[in-house]
């Protein structure tokens, strides 16, 4: 073999080995739907599917900015307590003004707040992102309790609800929110001078800083559009429902941080994709749906799951190791 085709051989290895590590998720979740598909009576179905995308619209607004939060190397474990307490306040307000204007600005505006005050807290304290949302988290799962009294708050206009369940071309608006948060959120991540700070800051911090990148300012802003998002979310559940209580449940946590890690992005930071959160989103919301389809015991469902994001991140760790021989 001549030392031309010995090159070209290595080149097609070596780019068969990159579309297989970096777009694994995306033939694992092509392999489940597939599985499911063939397997599973009802999963190929419209009204299936419309379902799991109205489902998962929750988590999907919450995940992609998640997504900007950890390219940049930060954590926000506080979402959870966010999305919990924020409708509290805008059911209150809902209930005292009758406007529903308001129940969804109070929704954005306080979850707005709570982000920046995580951000604040982890730039000028210097406190590690993990323990400090870890903190806030707590502090706000208390004053949802102090807000409510330990009572289920409930929202007094059944019209409330056609703010997220009203359907549009066969989608409901909930979903449709969704998609528009996730065309900003590309759009602010790949085509913004925000975004390539993102990207610095993940990669080498101190490096950013020297570069002149903002790394304060931009990491606050990151967690401000992470606590609003967690804030409309919230707000949108509450509609949904049509109650709002107080709890320290940290089950969005875990499901946007599992489909965010599942996805692809990496959890030290300076790698990671919208589209890699969907197909993320879409991996975890297939896998869920067909144990749900075929009555598989949830307990067997949450060993699955947590294997899945086990081998997630050992992914994770493997491909960067490569990358960075």
């Amino acid at each position: 073999m001549s030392t031309e085709a010995a090159t070209d051989l290595v080149a097609k290895r070596r780019s068969v080995t990159y579309y297989i590590t970096n777009y694994g998720i995306v033939w694992l979740t092509l392999l489940l739907f597939t599985l499911l598909a063939v397997t599973t009576p009802n999963f190929v179905s419209t009204n299936n599917f419309r379902n799991i995308l109205d489902q998962q619209s929750i988590v999907l607004i919450v995940a992609v900015f998640v997504t900007m939060l950890l390219i940049s190397g930060n954590f926000d474990i506080s979402i959870g307590a966010i999305y919990t307490l924020v409708p509290l306040l805008a059911l209150r307000v809902f209930d005292a003004s009758g406007s529903l204007l308001l129940f969804i600005v109070v929704g954005i505006a306080a979850g707005t707040i709570a982000g920046l005050l995580n951000g604040g807290i982890v730039t000028k304290g210097r406190i590690n992102s993990f323990v400090a949302t870890l903190a806030t988290a707590l502090v706000f799962f208390g004053i949802g309790y102090l807000v409510t009294g330990g009572t289920i708050l409930r929202l007094s206009d059944l019209d409330v609800r056609a703010l997220v369940t009203t359907r549009f071309l066969g989608l409901t608006t909930s979903t449709w929110i969704a998609i528009v948060i996730v065309i900003i959120a590309w759009l602010m991540l790949e085509r913004t001078r925000f975004g390539r700070y993102l990207f610095a800051i993940g990669g080498n911090r101190e490096a950013a800083r020297l570069a002149g990148v903002p790394v304060d300012r931009v990491v606050i802003i990151t967690f401000a559009l992470v606590g609003m998002s967690a804030g409309l979310a919230g707000t949108m559940n509450s509609a949904r429902t049509l109650t709002a209580q107080a709890s320290d449940d940290f089950g969005l946590v875990f499901a946007v941080i599992a489909a965010v890690v599942v996805g692809g992005t990496s959890i030290m930071g300076g790698f990671g994709a919208i589209w890699r959160t969907i197909v993320g989103v879409l991996f975890i919301a297939f896998l869920g749906n067909g144990f749900n389809l075929n009555g598989i015991d949830p307990v067997i469902q949450r060993i699955i799951e947590g294997l899945v994001i086990l081998a997630a991140v050992g992914l994770d760790a493997w491909t960067r190791s490569r990358r960075a021989t």
